[in-house]
């Protein structure tokens, strides 16, 4: 396992850490949003019960 730390830069290292906070953000998301939310896609303007 060392050597393999040893074989990435400092700037990977410090990148992947960074990364990390960042993905626990998308990980607490709502899976489900609300049916009558208006969302535009393509150009159209629809409800999200439209999509499903």
């Amino acid at each position: 396992m060392s050597r393999f730390i040893r074989k990435m830069s400092r700037r990977a290292i410090v990148q992947a850490l960074i990364a990390l906070p960042a993905l626990s953000l998308f990980r607490n998301q709502p899976a489900v949003a609300d049916p009558d939310e208006i969302v535009e896609i393509n150009g159209w303007i629809l409800r999200r019960s439209d999509l499903a």
